[in-house]
C-alpha cells in the first residue's frame, strides 16, 4: 500500500486545516488509517485512526477535541479536520496504513503543517 498525503501549510494560530491521505493497492477489510505527527527533536505520537470499511475511529490525547477523522468518498482515503490550531501544533503530519488496533505497515512522505502565532 503506497500513501499520499495533502492538505499541509502554513496556518495563523486558531485557524483550521483539513489533511488527506489517499492509499493505492488493496485495503482489506480489516485495514485501519491513521495519522501522527512529529515535531523537531520530539518523538512520533499518535493523533487519530479510523477503520475506513467499518467507520470505527479512535483519537489520542495529544489533539483530541480539537480534530475529526473521517473516511473520504473512497474507502481509500481519510481525511483529517483540525481546529482551534496552537503555534505547538506545528510537526511534520504523517498518514499511515495497517491493521486497525493492531501495527502500522505503511506510511505516507509527511506533510508539513506550520501554525504561526
Amino acid at each position: 500500500v503506497q500513501l499520499q498525503a495533502s492538505g499541509g501549510g502554513l496556518v495563523q494560530a486558531g485557524g483550521s486545516l483539513r489533511l488527506s491521505c489517499t492509499a493505492s493497492g488493496r485495503m482489506f477489510s480489516s485495514a485501519g488509517m491513521g495519522w501522527f505527527r512529529q515535531a523537531p527533536g520530539k518523538e512520533r505520537e499518535f493523533i487519530a485512526a479510523i477503520r475506513p470499511s467499518v467507520g470505527n475511529r479512535h483519537y489520542g490525547d495529544s489533539m483530541k477535541g480539537r480534530v475529526t477523522i473521517s473516511r473520504g468518498d473512497n474507502k481509500n482515503t481519510v481525511n483529517l479536520q483540525m481546529n482551534d490550531l496552537k503555534p505547538e501544533d506545528t510537526a511534520v503530519y504523517y498518514c499511515a496504513a495497517g491493521t486497525y488496533g493492531s501495527s502500522w505497515s505503511s506510511w505516507g512522505q509527511g506533510t508539513q503543517v506550520t501554525v504561526s502565532s
